[in-house]
């Protein structure tokens, strides 16, 4: 499983100007709904809230992976932000957050978006990986980016 297989350089942002975690899931929703006729922002915006309100979704260093399930949608689709500046994201280790990984799956998705979760967890996890996903200057560098990591793994 090939994370930009549901991740496009269009749906990847740079230097977000976002200053709160609900205008920062609000970036994340209008960037997986805008190539999507089945779903909406609100809808995306909505699931992604939801699953914040069950717990946080901020796993430290710097990063959020906030993850939903949708009810219109018949496939995993994702989206990526780097923040001008950190965000309070209610964080394991109470850090401010600039990366945000966020991922909608189908709303009857099997375990297949557990295993992407952990793959996700894993790669954030690395400080290299980390530190060069922030210097990246463009979304298409990004997603090189996450191809040569995931290749290596």
């Amino acid at each position: 499983m090939q994370l930009t297989d549901f991740l496009s350089p269009d749906r990847i942002a740079c230097n977000v100007d976002a200053h709160s975690k609900k205008r920062a899931l609000e970036e994340l929703s209008e960037l997986i709904a805008h190539d999507q006729s089945s779903i909406s922002p609100t809808e995306i915006f909505d699931s992604l809230l939801s699953r914040e309100r069950l717990g946080g979704t901020g796993i430290g260093y710097g990063v959020a992976i906030p993850h939903g399930r949708v009810k219109n949608s018949n496939h995993t689709t994702a989206a990526l932000i780097r923040l001008q500046d950190g965000i309070d994201f209610d964080a394991i280790d109470d850090k401010p957050v600039d990366l945000l990984f966020a991922l909608v799956v189908p709303e009857n998705a099997s375990e297949d978006h557990l295993a992407i979760l952990a793959l996700l967890a894993k790669l954030f996890q690395n400080a290299d990986f980390r530190s060069q996903l922030r210097a990246q200057k463009t979304p298409e560098d990004i997603l090189q980016l996450i191809r040569d990591w995931q290749s290596q793994a």
